[in-house]
């Protein structure tokens, strides 16, 4: 049934279970969004992805059980110096008469459960904090860390298609520019601890407590996909070297 406490359960166990990674686009493949390709990849073959990949697979299974659900695109704001393009996927979900923002395309940092899409509500998710505010038409959402609130992102309600998140994908996973192309990125948040894997660099996270685990070498690497966040790949797996050192 398309209610609010099934939502809340779907997306919890979505977010927590499906790690966010970009490591097909450091072996030189393609980012597919079709719902046979996702499916294959992040369910079939116990895989992570990125926004797009996450949040398609999401949205398929929420319409299939009968929520109605609009993809929505976003300008990422947190760790940004200037302004980025429209590169981040996330959802408006109509549940109980109401509307919540749904993501579990962000990793680390991102939401575990759906977000009422109600302005200036604190909202208390385990150990983290989040709320959304406005800017004329935007909303953004922010999180609470080291004592103030940081813009995580803004997004409009503007409903996006399949062309858009094809243009945004191919940007993001092609672009020199593109983060995803430069750095290596393995995420998992889970009620108790937030798993952050960036180049060589392993973070656990326990609220604003944080331990820091360097990587020392590519067969390390590989233990650690496969122990920390589930992802295996066979012996002899290497990814392109400048996104991980």
């Amino acid at each position: 049934m398309p209610t609010t406490a099934v939502l809340e359960k779907l997306h919890l166990a979505h977010a927590s279970h499906i790690p966010f990674e970009n490591l097909d686009i450091l072996l030189g493949k393609p980012i597919l969004l079709d719902l046979h390709s996702l499916q294959a990849k992040l369910v079939q073959a116990q895989r992570g992805g990125y926004c797009f990949e996450q949040n398609t697979l999401f949205a398929g299974v929420l319409q299939e059980i009968g929520f109605e659900v609009a993809r929505l695109s976003a300008r990422v704001r947190l760790g940004a110096t200037h302004l980025l393009p429209r590169t981040h996927m996330l959802l408006r979900v109509d549940a109980d008469g109401f509307s919540w923002l749904a993501d579990v395309g962000f990793g680390g940092e991102g939401l575990l459960l759906p977000l009422s899409l109600v302005e200036g509500t604190e909202n208390r998710q385990y150990d983290s904090r989040y709320r959304l505010v406005r800017e004329r038409d935007l909303w953004v959402l922010q999180s609470f860390h080291v004592g103030s609130w940081q813009d995580m992102y803004a997004f409009t309600l503007e409903p996006q298609f399949d062309v858009d998140f094809d243009l945004a994908n191919y940007w993001t996973s092609t672009h020199p520019s593109s983060i995803f192309v430069k750095t290596l990125t393995v995420q998992l948040p889970t009620p108790e601890t937030r798993h952050v894997l960036r180049g060589h660099k392993l973070s656990l996270i326990r609220g604003e407590t944080v331990s820091v685990q360097e990587i020392g070498d590519d067969e390390v690497l590989l233990k650690v996909l496969r122990e920390v966040f589930g992802l295996s790949f066979p012996q002899g797996t290497r990814f392109n070297s400048s996104a991980y050192h």
